[in-house]
């Protein structure tokens, strides 16, 4: 019964981490739609201004999660004591 459990945890996670990935087409898509939802129009500079702002976000929060959990980074951002 417990080995049950174990494997079906680990088939929901592998369907769910299937979900979670985007193809770079699918992620422009993606992006258009919400930038046309703010009431930008295709092909107008606006429109580009507010995808490269959402891509540009996307690669901060990504470089903000990768120094995050770098165990070289932890000490740097805390107050040194000297005794």
């Amino acid at each position: 019964m417990h080995m049950r459990k174990i494997l079906s945890l680990l088939a929901l996670g592998a369907t769910l981490a299937g979900c979670a990935t985007m193809t770079p087409e699918e992620r422009r898509a993606a992006d258009e739609k919400t930038c046309m939802s703010y009431g930008f129009r295709r092909n107008t500079d606006a429109l580009a201004t507010c995808l490269q702002r959402i891509d540009l976000d996307r690669r901060a929060d990504s470089r903000a999660f990768r120094y995050g959990n770098d165990p070289m980074m932890w000490g740097w951002n805390r107050p040194v004591g000297v005794r």
